[in-house]
């Protein structure tokens, strides 16, 4: 009897300290937010109602907007749809990650969110356009393809946010406004002519209808996560990047819409001026979630900016395109940042520069050339003011007075391609291994001379991780 009695207490000690531990932790869990991302693509930034465009259909977002932050500088450092997509889920710049062209990988021995989120007890999702690769790093918990190619499976999606048990994360990727263009059926006079554009531009008439194809989308998420009533979900949008600036380095390609609404965090339709990026995504996230951030990647987290804080994150961003592996593939790499107020870009095959890139192969040099040629207005240096000339229209590299400005920030340019160990500088402007849009060869959508037409073999490339 001696012993039961000392067995007995023993046993229901262990269950109850068993019993408070699974309590504890159940109750950490409830407390960590979910986070849902809707990314668009290829949307211009100012064709949203919350950024002055309102004769485009985009109530939804304008919800977001009212029920929480508006960001006003916030930029992609691609204006393509791998590498946006790939900074984003990295924290990674595309020099460093390596996606820096689209359709090709990111180098495999790098991490994603996917294994930070799950390591730190997330379950991570992906929903409707991938874009990024190899399935390694990238590693979802599971994935929702499109359907048809086009459309999300909303009903999935639907069933899952209502249903989710475990704290998770679940990126929602729509395939629109991008083309094809399903509808035609808005009138020059329902269309906004944007600041940049001389005249409006063909394609957007069905450009706004699949706009509103998006939104409708968005809106039926919204309504489902509002049925929930969860005041820990926090809920992101973003345009992956600007249809009118996509694969340059001008602002109407770079900076993006992005609004945050996270219930009773976020002071309802407020709004943020602060620099960011979009590899500052991640690390905010992560930030959020209670995961260290790791120490090797280029974003820095943004959540003070949430909680009101007016600081600092970034002082500068950065930009680059490589011009190749897109339709009317041409070497014309370029490479920008900014800061609060000025931009500065550097074209490193512009007509003034480009004999400074050849090298000892002549089939090398013709496509150099053609590249330079093929772009005969852009200079190898520009200098905007961006508080008085948002739109880039008034390039001042050679105003003398703004001398010491576009020194600074030249320097502080090439600090940063030598951090991420570009393969680009002056009198350097590699071919890059296409995977889909060929330099030399012809499409419906670019023509190349003659006598450079299937001229490159794997040698005339960057050695490189793909």
């Amino acid at each position: 009897m001696v012993i039961k009695k000392q067995i007995i207490p023993l046993f229901l000690i262990i269950l109850i300290y068993i019993t408070n531990i699974s309590c504890v932790n159940t109750q950490k869990d409830s407390d960590r937010p979910n986070f849902i991302f809707y990314l668009s693509d290829d949307q211009d930034q100012l064709d949203y109602s919350i950024y002055g465009n309102d004769l485009v259909e985009t109530s939804a977002v304008s919800k977001l907007a009212k029920e929480g932050m508006v960001f006003n500088n916030f930029y992609t450092s691609q204006a393509i749809c791998s590498p946006s997509r790939s900074q984003l889920l990295t924290g990674m710049y595309p020099i460093k990650n390596g996606c820096y062209a689209n359709h090709i990988p990111v180098r495999s021995n790098i991490s994603s969110i996917t294994k930070y989120l799950k390591d730190g007890g997330y379950d991570v999702y992906l929903a409707g356009k991938s874009h990024v690769k190899p399935d390694s790093i990238f590693d979802w918990t599971h994935y929702f393809p499109l359907k048809n190619k086009r459309y999300f499976q909303i009903n999935k999606i639907k069933d899952f946010i209502l249903n989710a048990k475990n704290p998770y994360c679940i990126f929602i990727a729509s395939t629109f406004p991008h083309a094809p263009y399903v509808n035609d059926g808005y009138e020059e006079k329902d269309i906004l002519k944007l600041p940049y554009e001389n005249s409006i531009p063909d394609f957007k008439s069905g450009y706004y209808s699949n706009i509103e194809i998006d939104n409708n989308q968005l809106t039926e998420i919204l309504t489902t996560v509002d049925l929930v009533n969860d005041d820990n979900t926090i809920f992101i949008y973003a345009s992956d990047h600007g249809i009118s600036g996509k694969w340059g380095v001008y602002e109407k390609g770079l900076k993006t819409p992005f609004v945050i609404r996270w219930p009773k965090k976020i002071k309802p339709n407020s709004n943020s001026d602060a620099l960011l990026s979009f590899v500052d995504i991640m690390p905010t996230i992560l930030d959020i979630a209670g995961i260290d951030i790791p120490q090797n990647i280029d974003g820095n987290s943004f959540l003070q900016v949430l909680n009101q804080n007016n600081i600092e994150i970034n002082k500068y961003v950065y930009g680059l395109a490589t011009r190749q592996n897109v339709r009317d593939a041409k070497i014309f790499p370029s490479r920008s940042i900014r800061d609060n107020r000025y931009k500065y870009i550097l074209n490193f095959n512009s007509l003034e520069v480009y004999k400074n890139n050849f090298t000892e192969d002549e089939i090398i040099n013709k496509f150099i050339e053609l590249g330079a040629r093929s772009n005969p207005n852009i200079p190898y240096e520009e200098l905007y003011d961006l508080k008085n000339d948002p739109y880039e229209k008034n390039n001042l590299a050679k105003n003398e007075t703004l001398n010491s400005i576009k020194i600074q920030l030249g320097n502080q340019l090439r600090k940063w391609m030598i951090s991420q160990n570009d393969f680009v500088s002056d009198g350097k402007t590699p071919l890059i291994k296409p995977s889909r849009h060929h330099l030399d060869k012809n499409t419906e959508w670019t023509k190349v001379p003659k006598d450079l037409i299937g001229k490159l073999e794997g040698r005339h490339y960057l050695k490189t991780h793909y």
